[in-house]
């Protein structure tokens, strides 16, 4: 299918800003330039507060005060390099508005300054004291979920395969799963669509900058993880762009969930891009796939939810 209309549209106004490519800029800047475009918040919830989690920061979204809520955490992306709690705060937003769940969005430490493993140390940190402190937050630590768009859904794939965790239910939106890029959406979409294979190597790079970590260890590339990792994991909702050069990986990574028989369910989005999901206020398919994503959550840890499948 060609690109949609909108994401022509989307594509053509970026085009126009100017803006550098990621790989001729530092993350300073690029961090920068997008944290100037943060528009101010759209849905009004019952309760957002920040909150110290062992250290770490995150953000509490609760749609009510009613008690106990389930608890999604909620990992940004933005390849381990780029992104925060403010560059996500819509989606934080739209996720416990549409499910009747609080989400914990987190801010974890991101590269270059924190290379491998920093980032994913600090959603086990996080991962952790959302399971010790659920009840704290007015939440149930028996409906716990976890989820993430891009980087921030390898964050999430990887701490389930763990098995430390009692999920019952995890949101990968165009995870990132096998960074070695050798899959055919990778060749084919390298170029034209918003993020670029030349892009996705700037961002390695910086992930990787350190004295860990490999494009071959599982705890980079989750799709290479064995069979017994995948069989941790919950429910799993996968969310993928037709146009996007993770499109394969991710759908890949579902097919070994299924494999496993982990209950997992893909849908792509045709003729979108990658983070269409977070381009809600210009793309109606990313309205329609944060929907999507709620009732998934919803269903799977609401109030209404039944018991852990």
């Amino acid at each position: 299918m060609p690109l949609h209309p909108e994401a022509r549209a989307l594509l053509d106004q970026l085009e126009a800003l100017g803006d550098p490519p990621l790989e001729t800029s530092t993350p300073e800047a690029v961090r920068a330039l997008r944290a100037s475009r943060i528009q101010p918040p759209t849905v009004a919830l019952a309760e957002v507060r920040d909150v110290d989690a062992n250290g770490i920061a995150t953000r509490l979204y609760r749609p009510s005060m009613d008690a106990p809520l389930g608890l999604m955490a909620y990992f940004h992306g933005g390849g381990w390099v780029l992104g925060s709690i403010e560059t996500h705060d819509h989606i934080a937003r739209g996720l416990a508005a549409g499910s009747g769940c609080a989400v914990l969005s987190v801010d974890y430490r991101l590269a270059p300054e924190h290379p491998f493993p920093a980032g994913l140390d600090d959603a086990f940190t996080v991962s952790t004291w959302v399971q010790e402190h659920a009840s704290s937050l007015g939440c149930d630590p028996e409906r716990l979920a976890v989820g993430g768009d891009s980087a921030g859904a390898n964050l999430a794939a990887v701490v389930t395969q763990s098995g430390r965790f009692p999920f019952r239910f995890q949101l990968l939106v165009y995870p990132v799963t096998d960074v070695r890029g050798g899959t055919t959406s990778y060749e084919e979409l390298a170029e034209g669509f918003g993020l670029t294979s030349e892009g996705m190597r700037w961002f390695l790079e910086h992930y990787l900058s350190g004295a860990e970590g490999a494009p071959n260890d599982p705890r980079v590339s989750p799709l290479l993880a064995d069979d017994s990792a995948f069989a941790a994991s919950p429910r799993t909702l996968v969310i993928t762009a037709e146009l996007d050069p993770l499109r394969d990986e991710g759908e890949a990574y579902a097919e070994r969930l299924r494999a496993v028989g982990v209950a997992a369910e893909t849908t792509r989005y045709d003729g979108m891009i990658h983070a269409f999901f977070s381009l809600g206020a210009f793309l109606s398919d990313g309205r329609r796939a944060l929907t999507q994503a709620a009732d998934a959550l919803g269903e799977a840890i609401g109030s209404t939810s039944s018991a852990p499948s």
